[in-house]
């Protein structure tokens, strides 16, 4: 499993939601390595030294940790902690998708922010998902692409995982609205509750790990392809449009 949901030193102040949706991908993707047209990759030497280095961290630290604690913690305190960490996403998807004209996505996000943060007793509780009220996931590299900017190259950061050029722009943004950097203000507080994010994420995620290293042989190349492939879908809103062939391409 790739480290991308983690973060630590200084950057345990936040965990981004692109990283989380990076780590969903790789489980529930079922693509052949290789059958996607290769993405660029002009860093492909640096990426695969950072992707070695979090595929390590999280071998040796996070994943253990997070086994431990998946058996001490009750399933319905890490659901609860799910659901909340997941309030702040649909806030922040209600921005973004404000910022895109999506009037009525964020409208929906913004009523489910209310009913959870209300009712769910501050997002403790997913009520507005048995409301039926949908969700509508951004973030703001999608607001970006919206607006225009190109994906760039392929980048794998130490610690935070799998992006783009243009989602690097978007992840600081991304990686201060989560409950550790909104409502805290010691350095310390927030470390404590970031981890205990990145920690609980993890655990969440353990199944859809071990599955992916029995899936493929190059793990570097899945996830690159994938993310990207999904990077691609969410920007379009799953419209994604037909790659144009090589001007000596035969028809």
């Amino acid at each position: 499993m790739s480290s991308a949901a983690i973060q630590i030193g200084t950057r345990w102040k936040a965990i981004t939601p692109v990283a989380l949706a990076v780590l969903l991908v790789q489980g529930c993707a079922s693509t052949p390595v290789g059958s996607a047209p290769v993405p660029q990759d002009p860093y492909e030497s640096w990426n695969r030294s950072v992707f070695s280095f979090n595929e390590s961290l999280d071998a040796n630290v996070i994943k253990p940790v997070a086994t431990g604690y998946k058996y001490a913690v009750p399933a319905t305190f890490r659901q609860g902690l799910t659901n909340f960490y997941n309030n702040f996403i649909d806030l922040w998807s209600t921005v973004n998708s404000a910022l895109q004209g999506k009037l009525g996505n964020a409208g929906s996000d913004g009523l489910r922010v209310v009913a959870n943060t209300t009712v769910g007793i501050l997002g403790l509780f997913d009520v507005a998902t048995d409301m039926g009220i949908k969700k509508y996931p951004e973030d703001f590299g999608q607001t970006l692409g919206a607006w225009g900017v190109g994906a760039g190259p392929y980048m794998v950061w130490p610690i935070i995982g799998p992006s783009t050029m243009r989602d690097s722009f978007g992840l600081p943004l991304d990686l201060m609205v989560t409950p550790g950097f909104l409502l805290l203000d010691d350095f310390g507080w927030r470390l404590a509750a970031s981890s205990l994010q990145i920690v609980n994420t993890r655990a969440n995620l353990l199944k859809v790990g071990d599955l992916l290293d029995d899936a493929v042989l190059d793990k570097y190349t899945f996830v690159r392809d994938a993310h990207l492939q999904r990077r691609l879908s969410l920007v379009n809103d799953g419209n994604v449009p037909e790659s144009k062939p090589a001007p000596d391409a035969t028809p």
